[in-house]
């Protein structure tokens, strides 16, 4: 059994921006914003959910806004991005609209997809971002598709497929790195263990208990990150990128994270104590985290409240234009469906 050589781990439990390169001042800002932009908007889709105006499934990424950010802050226009159905934050980082993502979630016309993907199934070509998608694990043979594509056209660009825990364990994820690594593929396979898949603990459900080695029998290699971490985020992914764009094939990163809320809206999240919840939220925030950093850096409080002034202000207009942008016409149901060739 061929075994991927081991990179030095990312520790996944160090409290400060210690464990990786310092981010500037100016990204250090662009995470924050980015997060907040996806906390208040996440905040604001469950308010949207709870008065009826959400329908079907609503899986919130709120306290994992560092591991897509941190992501996408490595990545190049080009660059093509797919995912589970925990996808509005994933969404947003790669630079889709407020509007048209809320829009979406409330099934109008202005939605992303017209109104007809809801919260699991939306797309941008334009941002290259391929879906959330609804089946577990089923997204990560997609994502070596994407990779594929990459590869056929001659270009170094990368597919990043986000997964959790819970689906980390699907034979079609085995299948994808052997596929990846057999024809050298440039994907970069995300796991996103937020520690529960649903309502079972990563303990309870896994023998392994070291992710990032998931693709070792097939010699991909792996790096464990401190997912709350975006600085450590950043770092890892900008290993795996550069791997991935000098054709030696995919790579493969496990970040340890957190959801705040249920596995989605319907959840009461009872498999866990309030308090293991209060203090991750305590030690582990990752805006409070970058907030902090950014205080010792020398910005301003003032500055700090302008940005989330804006993140308001863009979630309150995404929010009105979701609420006010009309219903898909029924002539609807028809398109998008069949291809005649």
């Amino acid at each position: 059994m061929a075994e991927a050589p081991q990179e030095t781990k990312i520790a996944a439990n160090a409290g400060e921006l210690s464990n990786a390169p310092q981010l500037t001042p100016d990204e250090l800002k662009t995470a924050f914003r980015e997060m907040t932009l996806i906390r208040r908007f996440e905040e604001r889709a469950g308010q949207l959910y709870g008065m009826g105006l959400i329908g079907g499934f609503c899986h919130l990424y709120i306290g994992q806004e560092a591991v897509v950010v941190g992501v996408q802050m490595t990545l190049k226009q080009g660059d093509k991005i797919i995912t589970s159905y925990r996808d509005h934050g994933h969404m947003l980082a790669t630079g889709m609209e407020a509007r048209g993502v809320m829009a979406e979630l409330t099934g109008r016309s202005g939605g992303y997809s017209h109104g007809k993907g809801g919260s699991m199934h939306m797309f941008s070509k334009e941002q290259h971002f391929y879906g959330g998608h609804g089946i577990v694990g089923a997204q990560v043979s997609l994502g070596i598709g994407l990779a594929f594509a990459n590869k056929y056209r001659g270009t170094d660009e990368v597919a990043v497929a986000y997964f959790g825990e819970g689906a980390s364990n699907q034979g079609q994820v085995y299948e994808s790195f052997n596929l990846a690594a057999l024809m050298k593929l440039p994907c970069i396979f995300v796991i996103e263990n937020n520690r529960y898949g649903m309502g079972t603990s990563v303990e309870r459900a896994s023998a392994s208990k070291d992710l990032s080695r998931n693709g070792s029998p097939w010699g991909i290699p792996g790096l464990q990150v401190d997912g709350m971490d975006v600085a450590a985020v950043h770092d890892a992914a900008r290993i795996a990128v550069e791997h991935c764009r000098a054709g030696k094939g995919p790579y493969l990163l496990e970040m340890q994270t957190y959801r705040y809320r249920g596995h989605s809206m319907s959840d009461p999240a009872k498999y866990r104590t309030r308090e293991e919840v209060e203090k991750m939220r305590a030690e582990h925030d990752p805006i409070e985290r970058v907030r902090q950093a950014l205080l010792r850096d020398g910005t301003s409080e003032a500055e700090l409240k302008s940005i989330e002034d804006e993140i308001k202000k863009i979630v309150l207009d995404a929010a009105e234009f979701a609420q006010s942008s009309p219903e898909p016409d029924v002539s609807e149901l028809w398109t998008d469906v069949l291809v005649e060739a």
